[in-house]
């Protein structure tokens, strides 16, 4: 009776493929390391494999405090074009993060270059660790027991070392993550794809739906969309971890003498997820509300577009911005809780209505005022309602935006702008763990 208890309690192995890993800095790093945070208190032993050498468009050391002890870390060589692409443009930098100039921001190098990555490397510039992963992981997984492969994408490669392993061994359970969509990401109509080279990519997409016992999305559009196109999907959103939300709970107003009404981006903004429509409107307000111009700051942390800093330097919100530059995660958070409104954006299309940007969760957490742009009907926007956590807008709202942020200038001004929000505790990534161990059985 004894050993059959020990046995029901014995700890399960899930080998966790995935290239964003400490020290990477950004969203994408997160959710992953989260999870290996918290899988140990629900029965399971994570197991990371991650490249040795990557090429990472963020770095932030401040995630390395978080990988758990006694964690067990697998590393192979990466090879990656990055280095030759970025001695071409020095723009490419920002293809690593899924980042393109568009309109008349595009040079002819940057024509060429998103060409090439389109259709050269598919499905992305990772996609030459896949064959010696695939022949390191199928001898790992014969001489140890794993009970759970997880591949995570972006970057998409990944996947298709899930995909290989899953053919070579039918009776390995794997489950492909998907952070963002393949195909029905926003940027992929701006890669310039021949139609074989869509062809090749839809083709792969759909394999890794069909052949992964279980797809996760980080959205409930994405986890819809992906089982339309035959996947086995479920959804799992991110969230935002418990000891950071303890952290910024402790970090005062007080400490800080916050004397403006501040209004703060966290994290990457690039072109295509560009609110002119909110700089505009917020241009608007200082130009004809002195109250409000004498008040008001427009706060970036993070890694913004050059084209887009400039157009907002060169407008009458330059005397108004304050721009941080990259900070850690942990400054990022302090960052949240020093501000009263937080901004978030998606790509305006409808096919990113799906896309739950990570940020979200931890500026939840803060209780901050949330003021969000993208696709009508966006996911986003229903959280937001579900939270009273703040408002979401389409890129073709303007009045609309003036009236919301007034309104809570006005409350600002009266001291009572209050952090209300609620149901959030759905997701902590502690809860978002747990939700995991039910679905990986």
């Amino acid at each position: 009776m004894t050993k059959r208890i020990h046995k029901l309690m014995e700890t399960k192995k899930i080998l966790i493929i995935t290239y964003y890993w400490p020290p990477a800095g950004g969203p994408g790093v997160q959710r992953w390391l989260k999870f290996a945070k918290y899988l140990p208190e629900f029965g399971w032993k994570p197991i990371i494999f991650t490249p040795e050498n990557p090429s990472y468009p963020l770095l932030d050391e401040s995630l390395l405090k978080d990988i758990p002890e006694n964690l067990e870390i697998i590393k192979t060589k990466i090879w990656e074009p990055y280095q030759l692409a970025e001695k071409l443009n020095k723009s490419n930098k920002k293809f690593k993060a899924g980042q393109f100039d568009v309109g008349k921001n595009q040079s002819w190098k940057s024509k060429l270059s998103i060409w090439v990555r389109g259709n050269f490397f598919i499905p992305d510039a990772r996609f030459f660790w896949i064959k010696p992963s695939t022949k390191f992981l199928e001898e790992y997984l014969k001489e140890n027991k794993i009970d759970v492969v997880v591949t995570s994408g972006p970057p998409h490669s990944l996947h298709l070392i899930g995909l290989h392993l899953k053919k070579k061994l039918p009776n390995l359970k794997w489950i492909a993550d998907f952070r963002d969509p393949w195909t029905e990401i926003s940027y992929y109509k701006h890669l310039r794809l021949t139609k074989s080279s869509d062809k090749k990519h839809r083709q792969l997409e759909s394999d890794v739906f069909k052949n992964a016992d279980i797809t996760l999305a980080t959205s409930y559009t994405d986890a819809k969309n992906f089982r339309k196109n035959g996947a086995n999907a479920v959804c799992i959103t991110n969230g935002f971890d418990e000891a950071d939300a303890l952290q910024t709970l402790k970090f005062s107003n007080s400490q800080i003498l916050k004397q403006n009404f501040t209004l703060s981006y966290i994290g990457v903004l690039e072109q295509l997820r560009n609110p002119e429509n909110l700089w505009k409107a917020l241009e608007n307000l200082v130009k004809t509300n002195s109250d409000f111009a004498e008040n008001f700051t427009l706060k970036f942390a993070g890694r913004v577009d050059d084209k887009i800093l400039h157009s907002i330097e060169n407008s009458g919100l330059k005397n108004h911005v304050l721009n941080l530059g990259y900070i850690s995660h942990d400054k990022a958070i302090n960052e949240m809780q020093n501000s009263d409104m937080l901004l978030i954006t998606n790509f305006p299309d409808e096919s990113s209505k799906g896309i739950i940007p990570g940020k979200i969760f931890e500026y939840l957490a803060t209780g901050k005022q949330i003021i969000s742009f993208g696709p009508n009907d966006a996911d986003v926007s229903k959280i937001l309602t579900e939270t009273n956590a703040g408002k979401h807008f389409s890129y073709d709202d303007s009045e609309t935006i003036k009236n919301f942020i007034l309104e809570k200038f006005e409350l600002w001004k009266n001291g009572n702008l209050l952090e209300n929000t609620q149901n959030i505790e759905q997701f902590s990534r502690k809860n978002l763990t747990k939700k995991l161990a039910e679905i990986l059985g």
